[in-house]
């Protein structure tokens, strides 16, 4: 289901309702009631009034929910988008239960449905991480850390990423934390971005030979590095794809009771 396109179709309905009612349909009704109320000799009653004036259902429904719905859509479409995570690929960053919000101007305006930027606001930076349109499923939104920038020269061989031919600073945390005890827990710097990944030293992962980010796209990576589907096996995100940038952990649901314990920033 298309959200985004529901929501511009109702805007779109109850305006053009509410547009019909003021322009045509209202004017119409005070003429019908007016000429009543001239042609009755002691007046009209109060009921009979009313009648006349009443808005009909379609209009008076899209009298209360078109200013609604127009605010839903601006503040969705270009200032914040919530999201929850459905996967661990971005753990221990992003828990699945997670909901998020997306900055939907940090790098840009776009129209909603067709995603057509109007407003260039800022690029992804390194270390980002952001949401995007999956490249293979347009219709399927992924989060996943900005890695490498276009121009950049990327290579992840022995559970070592490498940017522009130098490793990515990493340090070890915590080995085999309970949550995870096959994992070991790393503390990464990415640009300007410090924040915690996974690494299992079991398990032999992906390796994946120098590649160049074409320009105008991204590529992106899990936090939860041995268990991500991410451009070390589909390629690239182009530009047209972003979503926004995740900035916060607003509540954490589980199936149970909907916790607000793990409010956060996210690094």
């Amino acid at each position: 289901m298309n959200f985004s396109l529901l929501l511009v179709l109702a805007v779109a309905l109850s305006g053009l309702i509410y547009l019909l009612d003021a322009v045509v349909l209202r004017p119409k009704r005070r003429a019908r009631a007016a000429s009543a109320e001239a042609a009755s000799d002691g007046g009209l009653g109060t009921a009979e009034r009313e009648k006349l004036y009443k808005e009909p259902w379609p209009v008076d429904y899209a009298r209360s929910f078109f200013p609604v719905l127009l605010v839903v859509l601006v503040v969705r479409s270009f200032i914040v988008e919530p999201f929850q995570i459905p996967s661990g690929s971005m753990r221990p960053t992003l828990k699945v239960g997670d909901f998020i919000l997306v900055n939907k101007y940090a790098y840009g305006l776009r129209l909603p449905v067709v995603n057509t930027k109007f407003l260039d606001v800022a690029e992804p930076e390194r270390g980002d991480v952001m949401v995007f349109r999956f490249p293979k499923e347009p219709s399927v939104n992924f989060i996943k850390r900005v890695v490498g920038l276009p121009g950049d020269q990327i290579r992840y061989e022995g559970k070592q990423l490498y940017v522009n031919g130098e490793p990515v600073a990493k340090s070890l945390v915590e080995k085999g934390p309970d949550a995870s005890p096959r994992q070991l827990l790393l503390g990464e710097t990415l640009g300007d971005a410090q924040h915690a990944i996974y690494n299992n030293p079991l398990d032999p992962g992906p390796q994946m030979r120098e590649v160049e980010v074409p320009e105008g796209q991204y590529f992106m990576m899990g936090d939860n590095r041995d268990h991500s589907n991410d451009s070390r096996y589909w390629g690239f995100v182009p530009e047209e794809n972003i979503v926004g940038r995740a900035f916060a952990v607003w509540m954490h649901w589980d199936g149970g009771l909907p916790s607000f314990t793990s409010v956060r920033h996210i690094e």
